[in-house]
């Protein structure tokens, strides 16, 4: 059985975000301190015990204090029961979470050699000794089964696949420490329990849906997908920023090839919103864009949210 904990839901800054008085972020403040969220990440486990996680936000020590399933066992002087982590891109949100993690428990970094290269170029992740954590390369679409820290098979498959987006902002004008390729700069995973064939699809940045992706999700149980933001000018429209969803790798969540119109004729059991920009109104309880979102079948999660499949 595959269980999921969806650590965070907000994208880079959170709700609210430190220094921003945008609607939502002051709303979160105050009355509606239920929109409060931290940055997205997930974890997923096949037997309750061992668990992964998909990308380290930069609030990962506060999830895991949140989080009874990733609390050290019982009786334990130093243990977790995180077994590694899976990085779908370098961005700030996806790693610098790594940071919390650098006590010395064992674990396994599991991202794309171009992801691997910036860690390596930074001295800054030199805390995480490979002695204690092992640095695994994945390549796309060659499906992998990431190891127990005692070498033990995991029983999950994990499938990393490239989607359409771009490379980390702040490496923008400047040479890639692991070339200028763009193949490995942005990932969709599959996660599958080997013993069931239960599967989930991840998805945190994405700026198209293409007919080859439609295909893929096809059929899917569970999607989570990029939520950055409603329309595709809205940090500018807001006054908030310079920058369009399409110019910083994210698809809008509505309008014409939105994220809901482009998948709206794709068969998803469930679809999950993630990586949500406190400058989205679908945020707000009872606005327009949060009622059109449901009534088109997503879900806007909250911090904590359990999933089995």
């Amino acid at each position: 059985m595959l269980r999921v904990v969806v650590l965070g839901a907000a994208a880079g800054g959170g709700v609210p975000q430190w220094n921003c008085g945008c609607p939502v972020c002051l709303m979160a403040r105050g009355e509606q301190v239920e929109l409060q969220s931290t940055q997205a990440s997930i974890a997923f486990s096949a037997d309750g015990e061992h668990w992964y996680l998909v990308n380290a936000s930069p609030d990962l020590r506060q999830q895991l204090i949140k989080t009874p399933q990733l609390h050290p066992k019982k009786g334990a002087l130093r243990h977790s029961p995180i077994a590694g982590v899976i990085l779908t891109n370098g961005e700030i949100d996806a790693v610098a979470g790594l940071l919390s993690m650098r006590e010395g428990s064992s674990f396994a970094i599991y991202a794309h050699a171009k992801v691997l290269a910036i860690l390596k170029s930074n001295s800054i992740f030199n805390v995480l000794g490979e002695r204690n954590v092992a640095r695994v390369a994945i390549e796309a679409d060659r499906a992998f089964e990431p190891e127990l820290p005692d070498g033990a098979p995991s029983g999950v498959e994990i499938l990393a696949f490239p989607v359409a987006g771009k490379g980390a902002w702040y490496l923008e004008g400047k040479a890639h420490p692991g070339g200028n390729d763009a193949a490995g700069d942005t990932l969709g995973l599959r996660i599958r329990d080997k013993a069931t064939g239960k599967h989930f699809y991840f998805i945190a940045a994405c700026a198209e849906v293409s007919d080859e992706l439609k295909a893929r999700l096809d059929g899917a149980p569970l999607l989570f997908f990029d939520g950055t933001v409603w329309r595709d000018d809205e940090l500018i429209a807001a006054g908030l920023g310079s920058k369009t969803g399409q110019g910083m790798g994210h698809i809008a969540m509505s309008g014409k090839k939105g994220a809901i119109e482009s998948l709206a004729d794709v068969a998803i059991d469930r679809r999950i919103f993630l990586h949500i920009n406190n400058s989205n109104p679908a945020l707000l309880h009872g606005s327009v864009e949060r009622k059109m979102a449901e009534s088109a079948g997503w879900q806007i999660p909250a911090d904590g949210t359990e999933i089995e499949l």
